[in-house]
């Protein structure tokens, strides 16, 4: 069975913004393998022994998404962005519970994702680097959440610059320069905080 067409994505979420239920439960289904496959990307590389699977991590990722019932997607992009910030979430507040970074105590240089557009970028992160992002990615949000929301595509969901420009609607120069920016941006932030 070959991918969904994006417009009957797009429906659905459409329907399911408005409150339809039937409309949630068929979504999933449809972009399960879309899910999976970035969380997969995320996960291939990560230390040894790790306990969340793909799997976990989709089914996770969704119940945050659709969780409360309350859900409001204008796009398929704009959906694929959310599940990106969820699986962020989730990635995170899992690598809080294992405690892996002490305050201050056991601080490592943090491996900005790579710069080409050669696929997913969040290969081998560690708990402490997930977190050490995921600070710096709010620190870029508060600063210019478009950037931060590139570089959130980037990392947490393994897209692609084009991939992003595609999901996001926006130019692929743009989407470039404003990776550009935001690694640079990083980069002079983890110095500043002597992890660099």
């Amino acid at each position: 069975m070959g991918a969904p067409a994006p417009h009957v994505v797009t429906q659905l979420l459409q329907l399911a913004s408005s409150g339809d239920a039937r409309a949630t439960d068929e979504l999933l289904p449809m972009v399960y393998s879309e899910l999976k496959q970035l969380a997969r990307a995320h996960l291939a590389n990560e230390a040894p022994g790790q306990t969340l699977n793909p799997t976990g991590l989709v089914h996770e990722a969704y119940l945050r998404l659709v969780g409360d019932g309350e859900v409001s997607w204008q796009s398929r992009g704009h959906f694929f962005g959310a599940a990106a910030i969820a699986m962020r979430r989730v990635l995170v507040d899992r690598a809080r519970r294992v405690g892996s970074l002490k305050r201050g105590g056991d601080r490592r240089r943090v491996e900005l994702p790579g710069d080409g557009d050669e696929g997913p970028q969040a290969k081998g992160a560690d708990e402490s680097t997930l977190l050490a992002m995921d600070e710096l990615l709010d620190s870029l949000a508060a600063y210019d959440a478009e950037k931060a929301n590139v570089v959130m595509l980037r990392f947490f969901a393994g897209l692609t610059l084009e991939q992003i420009a595609q999901a996001t609607g926006r130019p692929h120069a743009k989407v470039r320069g404003d990776w550009i920016f935001a690694r640079s941006w990083m980069h002079a932030e983890l110095k500043r905080q002597g992890l660099a």
